[in-house]
């Protein structure tokens, strides 16, 4: 008996997969992390660094992708984020 996966496509570059890292988001084809890949950015990596770091496993595209994901998941859910008001 065959065991079919049912891969999420969340844009070009990244997927999630019950069989693949527990289905957290990673880069398709890849088990890197989308996650690891932001924190590198946030950090201020450079992008060809980060590829390097992947051995050449991600590419620009695929980095641009989910800082856009990453953008707009803050913008759709900024009030999760919220810690305490500001104040005036």
């Amino acid at each position: 008996m065959n065991k079919t996966t049912t891969a999420h496509f969340m844009g070009r570059y990244i997927v999630t997969d019950p069989e693949i890292c527990h289905g957290k988001p990673t880069f398709r084809g890849t088990r890197v992390l989308v996650a690891d890949v932001l924190e590198q950015v946030a950090s201020g990596m450079a992008w060809e660094t980060i590829i390097e770091e992947w051995n050449n496993s991600i590419i620009k595209d695929a980095i641009r992708e989910a800082v856009q994901l990453a953008s707009q998941a803050l913008i759709k859910h900024a009030d999760e984020f919220v810690l305490e008001p500001l104040a005036a």
